[in-house]
């Protein structure tokens, strides 16, 4: 059963890599691969398509600011904060605003899995870890 699963996993990845275009996510080599799968229907198709999902959602997540605020955000700030994090992560970030009233105040900012933490929640998180 492993080497079927291991099987599933690369089919998954080769996939993956076909839809990049110079490392870059693609829609139209997406649109492509699932082309290419719907006439061809490889064994297990539907763990393929979960595990090659979950390489899609992670690789653009990796390509996107989401920025958790209380208050208002304007446009500005977000273009700053994609600016900032294009430079960090040596490729483009987008930026998108999420509201989360549960923050108080400030901003929470996650690119995949990093977190950037500026709120009033999260100081007072890490203040009661502490004590």
């Amino acid at each position: 059963m492993a080497s079927g699963k291991k099987q599933i996993q690369l089919l998954a990845r080769q996939f993956f890599k076909l839809s990049l275009e110079e490392g870059v996510l693609s829609a139209a080599r997406v649109g492509g691969v699932l082309e290419y799968i719907a006439r061809h229907r490889p064994a297990n198709t539907v763990a393929v398509l979960k595990a090659y999902q979950r390489l899609i959602a992670a690789e653009f997540a990796r390509g996107q600011a989401v920025v958790e605020h209380a208050g208002a955000v304007n446009e500005a700030l977000l273009a700053t904060i994609a600016a900032a994090m294009t430079r960090k992560y040596r490729r483009p970030i987008s930026a998108v605003a999420q509201p989360n009233p549960s923050l108080l105040a400030g901003l929470r900012v996650r690119v995949g899995d990093d977190t950037y933490e500026s709120s009033v929640a999260g100081q007072l998180a890490q203040l009661a870890a502490a004590v």
